[in-house]
Parts: C-alpha cells; structure tokens; sequence
C-alpha cells in the first residue's frame, strides 16, 4: 500500500468508538534528571489498558456485515486479545482469542470477562497464531491479525495522529516499542508523512530483536527463540506488511535488556504512580539508551507508553532487577580474615554507605566470604572507588554486578552447614530502618559475641531485617538473654526452626 493511502486510512479510522485521545504527559522529573524534554503517550489509560483496541476495532468495525456475523478470531498475548473482545462486544459479535499457555492471567481474565472464548495454546504466540489460522479455516471465521493488516495498522497509526495534534511542532523523535511492527508502521507512516524530520525510533528487548535482525538482514527473519518477560512484544517474527513500511521509514532500532526494561517500569511508576508492564516500558528504556550515547540535551523526546497490564507476580522480579538496570545497586564478593573483630572492622570500613545486601556464613578458620550489595548514584565511579578502599584495608574483592549467577541464584544460595562450628544459636533481628543502622547494629552485637551468619536485605521497608548466627556457649546464655533485652530491638529465636537445622545447623 502506498504512504498516502495508508495516512489516508489513518485519517479515516473507526477508532474513538471505544478508544479515547490519550494525554501526552510532560515528564517532570525524567525530564529534568536527563537534561531533555521527556513526552509519554499514555495508552495506559484506554479502556483495556493498551493501545491495541484503536488497531482491532478499526478492522472489526471495517468487516463486511456477513463475516462478523460468523463472528472473528485472533491469536495474542494479550493485549490485542482484549482490543479484539472489546470490539466484538461493541458491535454485538462473538470472538474467539487463542493465547499461549505463558499469557499472565489478568489479560485471559479480562478477555473472558468481556463474553469471547479464550483458548490457551502452545507456550508461544507462533503456535497460538497458527492453531487460530487453523480454527478460523474450519469455523469459517474472519481473522483479525495483530500487526499484520492495512486496517489494523491503520488504527494504530491514530495514535501518531493525536502526537502530533498535541504538539504541533518542536518534536525531535519518537520512542515506538515493536512486537510484530503494527504500531510503529502506521506511525512512521503518519509521521514521515507530515513530519519527516522527526526521528521514528524503534524499541525492541535485548531477547527479542526481531525487527532489529530482520534490518539488519534486509528481510524478514525467524528467530529461534525469543525471551518472554515482554510478553507484549515476544514475536519471532515482523510482519509482512509493517516489515516493508519500517525499512523504509523507521530511522533505527534500539535494543534494551531486562534491567533496563525493570529500571523503566521504576521510573515510570516514579513518575506517574502507574505500573507499565514490561512493553509498555520499553520506549522510555530506549530514550535513556538513546541519551546516553548520544549525549543530546534539550531536545523533545516522546515514549509511546503502550500498555498496562502488568501480573502482580512480576513485581518482585521487576524492583530486584530495576537497581541493576538503573546501575545503582553494586554487587561485590569480599574476603575477609575469619577472627574476632574482623566482620565489625569490615562493616566500619563500609561506614554509612546504603548497604543493600549483607551475606556472611561461616566456613572455616582463616578466611570469610561475604556478599556484597551496595547503592549507588555513579556506578561506575563510586564501585572503583569502593573496590580500591577494600583493596587497600586488606580485604580483596571481586565486582560482581553483573554475573547473572550471583544476581539471580546466588544471593539467595549464600550459607550452608558449618560442621566444625560449636555452640550457635540463631535470632531474628528487626530495627528502624535509617543509614547506619546495619552498623549501629554491629556495633552492639559484633564487640560482645562472634557472629557466625549474617543476613541482611534493604527492600526499602521501615525496619531492617537480620538473620543473625550467634557463637554462645551454655554457661554464657544467661549474659547473652541479658545483653539481649538491654539492646531493644525486637528479636525472635530461631535455632529450633526446622528450615535452619535442615540447611543451616
């Protein structure tokens, strides 16, 4: 299809039936933090919490009154899924949306709730898409495609017409995140159309770069595998149709990782008190990429922010990874000389520095590990920094911030048995939660009793919490119950605890 006639379709689309104009919000604080004007186009904020209900209801709403009469069907991960069951409801027909197993729940939920038929197949959108093909053969039902159809593109091309409606002039370029590319065609489209010096750019996961391969190949590619945390944009494939339109229009393809995604969604939430799902986050991951090497300052930026349907049980994979993303949180592996007073001098070292994890067990009489989380604001600066200060106290120390196995296993791992360890009894510790608590802490304990484990995790809670392995002989236990009601914090004994005897003791 020629650019005009696409712009054309755009003009004329049947989208404001369920969807509405979305704000285009000024983002204060990024703006001001990456010295650039920050736009986000809020697709959080139609009805089902996604841009793709403008795409799905323009091409239902476009069907020959005898083909949705037979009813439509669509494949998705979800978000299309509930454009497409918003739309059928709208007009009064049935749909049926076939969804990979790995779909998260509240977008099958929101479907069903909706009056369409959700069928969970495959553990992809690849074999949900072809079994739907094979349904809509033998029912005879009108296919509605994601991405990869001049109406649905059409439709999402509607929301490049509101951008530049809302600001006319002055725009320098556009954050687009791509799944299978309908989104980013009919606004390149729109865009190059009546704006061809704004940069289009492309947003893609690191795990995910099909539109980046199928560039960087000159045509479309099939990728063997594609990551699924952005479920939204998990496509092994682009289109046919949004692939052409792309290499002609799309200015360049940008490719972030899960951390960066993660840190997007915090400052996201920072900003709107709104929580992204992970490809709505993307294009707001890509402007900090992209002003980061290429070092602009005041220009106009706009983040097509294109989804909200974020499963509550990615939470806490998502604030763990967004410090690493952010590099604000440095990881390190320390050893220290096992004696007494050792583990205090380590702690004093690290003086008032945000100590974000605290790992230590026990393992043999020369030398201790310890596991090391620390905030930071300059990662790179402030850990060399850190690494020289350890260096030169005596305490040799190895970066791992970014080794995956410490970031996602070991720091969880770190302890086990100590079998030539006498006389250990293990507490749970709770105090108020300011800098330099941890050493406060250790201060009290560490100078009257050798401390044998230790855990410590900021989870940016109001009271820090310790695991705590304590060296206290029989004839000292009364001292150490007396010692422990003067110090006031709250604490609970846990030596009888059957998880500590069956990994710990």
């Amino acid at each position: 299809m020629a650019n005009k006639e696409l712009v054309n379709k755009i003009e004329n689309a049947k989208v404001y039936d369920v969807a509405v104009k979305s704000a285009l919000d000024f983002a204060y604080t990024l703006s001001e933090r990456f010295s650039n004007q920050i736009y986000l186009k809020r697709e959080d904020q139609q009805s089902v919490f996604s841009f793709k209900l403008r795409g799905a209801y323009n091409k239902i709403a476009r069907l020959p009154e005898s083909e949705r009469k037979r009813g439509v069907i669509a494949a998705s991960a979800g978000n299309h899924a509930q454009g497409v069951a918003l739309a059928a409801k709208k007009l009064a027909i049935h749909a049926t949306i076939v969804m990979p197993c790995t779909t998260p729940s509240i977008k099958v939920q929101s479907v069903t709730s909706m009056g369409a038929t959700a069928i969970l197949h495959g553990d992809t959108y690849d074999e949900a898409f072809l079994h739907s093909y094979e349904l809509a053969e033998s029912q005879g039902l009108a296919y509605v495609h994601p991405y990869d159809d001049d109406d649905v593109i059409a439709g999402q091309g509607t929301v490049a017409q509101e951008i530049l409606q809302q600001i006319p002039s002055g725009i320098d370029a556009i954050f687009v995140p791509i799944g299978g590319g309908g989104l980013i065609a009919g606004m390149a489209a729109y865009i190059k159309h009546y704006r061809p010096d704004i940069k289009v750019i492309g947003v893609e996961p690191q795990d995910a770069p099909t539109m980046h391969a199928a560039l960087l190949a000159k045509k479309r590619v099939q990728l063997d595998t594609v990551g699924i945390f952005a479920d939204g944009v998990a496509v092994r494939c682009v289109g046919e149709k949004t692939f052409e339109i792309a290499k002609r229009l799309v200015d360049e393809v940008l490719l972030v990782s899960t951390d960066e995604i993660c840190a997007a969604i915090k400052d996201l939430f920072d900003e709107t008190r709104t929580l992204f799902e992970p490809a709505g986050a993307l294009a707001l991951a890509g402007i900090k990429q992209y002003v980061d090497r290429e070092k602009v300052t005041d220009k106009l930026l706009v983040a097509v922010n294109t989804g909200a349907n974020m499963n509550f049980d990615r939470l806490r994979h998502v604030a763990e990874r967004a410090e690493l993303g952010e590099r604000r949180e440095c990881l390190f592996a320390v050893t220290i000389p096992e004696k007494r007073g050792s583990f205090l001098a380590f702690c004093r070292l690290l003086g008032s520095r945000g100590v974000t994890e605290f790992n230590y067990r026990y393992a043999d009489t020369e030398e201790a590990q310890i596991f090391l989380g620390v905030n930071v604001e300059d990662a790179e600066t402030e850990k060399n920094q850190l690494l020289q200060t350890l260096e030169a106290s005596g305490y040799p120390a190895l970066d791992i911030s970014d080794n995956e196995v410490a970031i996602l296993h070991l720091r969880h791992m770190v302890g086990g048995r100590s079998p030539a360890l006498e006389n250990e009894i293990l507490f749970r510790f709770e105090f108020p939660e300011r800098p330099g608590a941890l050493l406060d802490f250790l201060e009290m304990i560490g100078q009257e009793w050798n401390i044998s484990l230790f855990h410590y995790r900021n989870h940016g809670a109001a009271y820090g919490r310790v695991l705590a392995g304590i060296q206290v002989s029989v004839e000292h236990r009364k001292r150490f119950d007396q010692f422990l009601a003067k110090l006031g914090y709250r604490c609970w004994e846990e030596t009888s605890n059957p998880v500590y005897k069956l990994f710990l003791g």
